[in-house]
């Protein structure tokens, strides 16, 4: 029953929560009700989380999005600069988020699928771009780096409001919501199949009749669209937007994925991983601040859990592969011997 527990994406990244608990309550001498009662570590795991549920997608497919990095800020300042600065309706400034994601979104797809360019570059290039267009932009239309935004109660109560006496965000309902979808998509649909295919043989996969390149470029654009509707929300709720919002969450969603259990060579992960992944980075990240722990010690932990959870993704990958090399032997062996050798018994 262990080893197959073992074999399951998600192991790593439950594997590496224990571990950061056991560690604080040990070393750091944290009260777990007070940490779990504690909103700060939730509502930053629901701002990464909702975008690391498609890089998720992407990265099990074999490729990689940073550009998500410039897509949150993105969708702030279009929102602000849409619904604030030019005052039109919110929901011209929510399309025009959602847009400049599918916008951007099917800009990497289609050069990663019409390209020998590696993602990794493609979308490094997508992120500095679009920095300089977010800058330029909101330089040139309304002259500041810092646009105010007014959102009317609707909006906010749907997309930026506080709960439970102003203390967690509604993203994080937004984050359980997301979730589900992605669970259904990539464990309980075709779409899912396609996805895992994809990402262990591109050529194969094509072979058989997947439409790689129309699924390729949808995942990108729900990486992109999911980073500029985060930005759009914390528009909406601090009623301001910078230019340089979110910048810092690139590689803070990466690793969460990684340490839920996805490989970076694609092929091998769960949207149950990830999720246990965005939580245990966050309790690293925020939850430190709930211990005697020095918080500059923070980043030494996150490399750490990175390098382990890399190697039990390795590690569990392999005992994946084996059980169902085993299982196929076992199905040889006991096959009838004109099955075995490929004749017929007509």
């Amino acid at each position: 029953m262990i080893s197959g527990l073992l074999r399951r994406p998600a192991a790593a990244s439950v594997l590496s929560l224990i571990g950061v608990l056991a560690f604080y309550v040990l070393i750091g001498g944290v009260d777990l009700g007070t940490l779990f009662s504690a909103a700060s570590w939730v509502n930053y795991a629901a701002r990464i989380g909702i975008v690391a549920l498609p890089v998720g997608l992407l990265m099990i497919s074999g490729e990689i999005d940073i550009s998500i990095g410039a897509m949150i800020p993105a969708g702030a300042m279009t929102t602000a600069i849409i619904s604030g600065h030019y005052e039109l309706p919110i929901i011209f400034g929510i399309l025009g988020a959602l847009g400049i994601g599918v916008i951007v979104g099917t800009i990497n797809g289609v050069l990663a699928v019409r390209t020998n360019v590696p993602t990794l570059i493609i979308t490094l290039a997508t992120l500095v771009g679009m920095q300089g267009v977010i800058l330029a932009g909101s330089k040139l239309l309304t002259g500041s780096a810092s646009v105010p935004l007014t959102t009317p109660d609707w909006a906010k109560g749907v997309f930026g409001q506080l709960m439970f006496n102003g203390s967690h965000q509604v993203l994080i309902v937004w984050w359980v919501i997301f979730a589900v979808i992605f669970w259904f998509i990539l464990h309980q649909s075709r779409f899912g199949n396609w996805i895992f295919a994809i990402g262990g043989d591109k050529v194969s996969a094509r072979n058989a009749g997947i439409p790689v390149d129309r699924m390729t470029i949808l995942m990108f654009i729900g990486t992109a669209t999911a980073a500029s509707f985060v930005g759009m929300c914390h528009a909406m709720q601090f009623n301001s937007a910078q230019v340089s919002g979110g910048m810092n969450d690139i590689f803070n969603i990466i690793v969460s994925v990684v340490v839920g259990g996805v490989l970076l060579t694609g092929g091998f992960g769960s949207i149950p991983g990830v999720f246990v992944g965005t939580l245990t980075f966050a309790i690293v990240n925020k939850g430190i601040d709930f211990t005697a722990i020095d918080r500059n010690w923070s980043n030494l932990i996150i490399g750490v859990m990175l390098l382990v959870a890399v190697a039990m993704n390795e590690s569990f990958r392999k005992l994946a592969l084996s059980a169902v090399s085993g299982k196929a032997g076992s199905s040889t062996q006991n096959a009838p011997r004109g099955a075995t050798t490929g004749q017929s018994a007509q």
